[in-house]
């Protein structure tokens, strides 16, 4: 499998190049970012043969079969469609646009191209949250409530790395994204009732810095999220699944119970690592010819749900 990765020298696009690394099968004939000498140093450090600033550049190569988008989120719909469009496979980065109107086009051009693409829902993946599913699945939790912070400190606009960013980012179309769909993926269905207020824009960035969304599900679960850009304090997303049977909180790949005991889940996945575990999804959805976990027509759902709270703000 010959992959090209595009949005490289970002933060989530070395985690990929990471993840490929361990992937046996695999290689990274192609890089893309928009500063040429920080991509032909990244192209050099890693030993990739060949680095771009355009994407049109590398899905013109021949030794491109698929292509992971870790580009800034507004490109994601065009550029997906770019790459059904000249026949490689594509794997994008959460989210997988930041529109419903994106989203369903993406949903489109997947159908009438036939093409493998998926979208990055990485806590469908992170064995903390596969382990609760199987638990589900299995009958033996039924979840009551999923309580989830999502908490950053970007009153100014940098990405992971600390690095001036040249894009927006967003609480809900991305950040919201991944426990929308979490949530729905857990309860087995879309949400029957959805909700959010926002605070108010900051004066440069024109987002809400801090944001609070409600769903339901049709079985009476309900989640509560949580978001904000203005926390000085620890960074990240925690969950806490209050369950039937018990309270889990997730952090990331790991998992502990109500009481803070850490929950062993060796036997859950072959990695540990949630970008590792969706990389791994995406490339035997391919090799195997079938429909991976994350189908863009799969989340399309919640990209609805997102769309139905955006517009229920006031």
């Amino acid at each position: 499998m010959r992959i090209c990765v595009a949005g490289a020298y970002g933060a989530f696009g070395q985690k990929h190049l990471d993840a490929l690394a361990s992937i046996g099968g695999v290689e990274v004939t192609s890089i893309m970012g928009p500063t040429k000498a920080k991509i032909e140093a990244l192209a050099a450090e890693r030993g990739i043969g060949h680095a771009a600033t355009t994407l049109e550049a590398c899905l013109a190569r021949d030794d491109v079969d698929a292509v992971i988008l870790s580009t800034p989120t507004g490109l994601h719909a065009k550029q997906a469609i770019a790459c059904m469009r000249a026949g490689k496979h594509v794997l994008i980065e959460i989210p997988m646009a930041d529109s419903l109107k994106g989203s369903q086009a993406i949903v489109r051009v997947q159908r009438e191209t036939g093409c493998v693409a998926m979208a990055g829902q990485v806590r469908r993946f992170n064995p903390s949250h596969q382990w609760i599913h199987n638990k589900i699945e299995a009958g033996e939790l039924t979840l009551q409530q999923l309580d989830v912070q999502t908490y950053f400190f970007r009153r100014t606009n940098t990405n992971a790395k600390g690095e001036p960013r040249s894009w927006t980012d967003h609480l809900l179309w991305h950040h919201a994204c991944h426990t929308v769909d979490l949530f729905q993926y857990q309860t087995g269905g879309q949400a029957v009732e959805a909700y959010g207020l926002q605070g108010p824009p900051h004066p440069e960035l024109g987002i809400a810095m801090d944001m609070s969304i409600g769903l339901k599900a049709a079985s009476g679960a309900i989640c509560t999220l949580s978001l904000s850009f203005n926390n000085d304090g620890p960074l990240g997303t925690y969950f806490r699944y209050i369950c039937d049977k018990g309270t889990y909180l997730a952090r990331y790949d790991d998992l502990y119970d109500g009481y803070d005991k850490q929950i062993d889940l060796s036997d859950v996945a072959v990695s540990s690592n949630g970008i590792e575990l969706i990389d791994r999804e995406f490339i035997s959805a391919i090799n195997e010819g079938r429909t991976p976990n994350g189908d863009v027509a799969d989340v399309l759902s919640a990209m609805e749900t997102l769309d139905r709270i955006e517009r229920s703000f006031s």
